[in-house]
């Protein structure tokens, strides 16, 4: 019997859908420092890892929530409410730092809720967190009559997690690194998260298998919501405020970060490193298109044909895979 010849490793290299990637972020920084004078500066680099750091934390969670299986149409809701309950506990004269912790519990209990409801009830993802999504933002608009919270107030050391740097590289930067690697190194490396692919592959089979599919989906609909508190957080200290019409459409650019980055919306595959140079490459996107003029109901068309020319290529792909 003929023995099967391997791989060369440049080819598997080649193959990464990260590489490709990175090659297409890599020519849209080329395009546009011809483009713009202003693209290639330090301030709009820093602008631009600004915008997608935080954003990137609540990309983790979906990656993770979608290789399980599921989808979180909540999570720009779920960010805003985890901002505006850190907000009115410190003007109520609660310690900055604490009210955190409680707007970030706050967030794990509304994902913990809604795994209740998917695991328990049998609902699905999408009609649950739909509905998680238009109460969070009624809670964050009653809570706050419908304006901003100015929280001038906030001690210079809450603040440093949102506007302060380390030498040159914001804190922001600092804290979405720590929480990429860290994910990405338990998605790959532990025998828990690897039952995150088994369940999201083949429920059934995972089940059969002897994992508790249903504790699985539990805990990363939990982890989802609570990063979104975490990304609330850091936001609230980064403004100075809490903002309760904040994500509005965010969910687009999180699942389509995470998709084009490689997770299926079929569950069962993704990985942490090309979800974070999805967010990249949607930033790069956002970036170009404010600095060549486009009209910002362009970009929302532009926005959307990339998501569903990224939903396009992950359903053919399922197909070749069966």
């Amino acid at each position: 019997m003929e023995e099967p010849v391997p791989t060369p490793g440049w080819r598997r290299l080649a193959g990464m859908r990260e590489i490709g990637l990175i090659l297409i972020i890599l020519a849209l920084f080329a395009a546009m420092s011809f483009a713009s004078p202003y693209f290639l500066t330090w301030e709009n680099m820093r602008a631009m890892a600004m915008a997608f750091a935080v954003e990137g934390i609540v990309v983790v969670g979906m990656t993770i929530l979608l290789i399980s299986g599921g989808i979180d149409l909540s999570v720009g809701s779920v960010t805003a409410l985890a901002m505006v309950i850190a907000g009115l506990l410190f003007l109520n004269g609660v310690d900055p730092w604490t009210a955190s912790l409680i707007a970030i519990l706050a967030c794990a209990a509304i994902g913990a809720i809604m795994g209740f409801f998917v695991t328990k009830v049998g609902l699905h993802h999408f009609i649950v967190s739909l509905a998680a999504m238009v109460i969070a933002r009624g809670a964050c608009l009653l809570g706050t009559g419908g304006r901003p919270l100015g929280l001038f107030t906030l001690p210079p050391e809450f603040k440093f997690i949102g506007q302060g740097s380390i030498g040159v590289i914001p804190v922001v930067i600092i804290i979405f690194i720590l929480v990429v690697v860290a994910f990405d190194f338990m998605l790959r490396r532990t025998t828990m998260f690897r039952k995150v692919f088994y369940t999201g592959s083949n429920e059934k089979a995972a089940a059969y298998s002897g994992i508790r599919t249903k504790k699985v989906i539990f805990l990363t609909t939990t982890l989802c919501s609570a990063l979104c508190g975490v990304a609330g957080v850091i936001y609230m200290a980064r403004f100075g405020s809490a903002q309760p019409t904040f994500g509005i459409g965010m969910e687009l650019n999180v699942i389509a970060a995470a998709v084009i980055g490689g997770a299926s919306l079929s569950g069962g595959s993704g990985t942490i490193l090309g979800a974070i140079l999805g967010t990249i490459l949607l930033s790069v996107v956002s970036s170009s298109l404010a600095l060549l003029d486009v009209s910002v109901y362009w970009q929302d068309i532009i926005r959307g044909s990339i998501l569903l020319a990224a939903v396009t290529i992950d359903h053919y792909l399922s197909k070749r895979r069966g």
